[in-house]
């Protein structure tokens, strides 16, 4: 089974600053590093270690090339990394990077690039779960209360237990992958996350595998701390 890994990591970071944290001379988030190495780089390496990972593309901006590609050289990877020019949105992003994935391709994940602390084991339950329902993403389970409002007026409370978070990855197998991106391009249909595509095709149920509220999407600035101390505690176990 060949397994290819997208990370779209083309976008301009507006809501993280600069100064608050070490960094590249960017304030794309990406690129800012985290404990001595760019967040890309962390989840790079989550994807190259997992065992059903065949090879790991990374969508980037045209101006962030260059850098990307002086990044990686400093690696050594047990995998295929390569570099892809992205796009304005995600949407576009991924759908460039599927056009330069090779045609003999079985299962696709797609994965933020600023989720750096996806445990190798979740990575391995969806990806097993898509190649036989054909389509999975990780999600948990939300903590706080769910309103439903319009205009800043409480129209109604959700349940908990039929809504989900979406995390990343998301896994689908590759035709259907690439059929709900030409599918959306054809309605001009964009969508939140990679499921939103699948979703409106109807053909398959999208499962979920439980994630982890440790599976964070580096956003903000109020995110570097937490992810410094989850860093920590990652070293931590692989010294002890």
């Amino acid at each position: 089974m060949k397994v290819s890994v997208i990370l779209p990591a083309a976008g301009l970071g507006t809501r993280m600053k600069s100064q608050s944290a070490e960094h590249t001379g960017t304030n794309k988030k990406q690129f800012m590093s985290l404990e001595g190495a760019p967040i890309l780089l962390h989840t790079v390496r989550k994807f190259v270690a997992c065992p059903l990972v065949t090879e790991v593309l990374i969508a980037l901006r045209g101006a962030d090339l260059e850098l990307a590609a002086e990044l990686l050289s400093q690696e050594t990877f047990a995998k295929p990394v390569r570099c892809v020019e992205g796009g304005d949105t995600r949407q576009n992003s991924v759908e460039n990077a599927l056009a330069a994935l090779d045609p003999d391709v079985d299962i696709i994940a797609v994965h933020d690039a600023v989720r750096p602390f996806i445990d190798s084991d979740t990575i391995v339950q969806v990806i097993q779960q898509a190649a036989e329902t054909g389509a999975a993403i990780v999600g948990i389970v939300p903590v706080d209360t769910v309103k439903q409002v319009q205009r800043h007026v409480v129209r109604g409370t959700l349940n908990r237990d039929r809504l989900v978070l979406a995390q990343t990855p998301q896994v689908f197998r590759a035709g259907l992958l690439r059929e709900a991106f030409r599918k959306a391009r054809e309605d001009q249909f964009v969508g939140t996350d990679e499921s939103s595509l699948v979703e409106r095709l109807e053909s398959v149920e999208v499962t979920v595998v439980p994630g982890s509220d440790r599976n964070i999407k580096i956003t903000r600035p109020s995110d570097i701390e937490l992810a410094r101390l989850f860093l920590a505690e990652e070293k931590r176990k692989v010294q002890g």
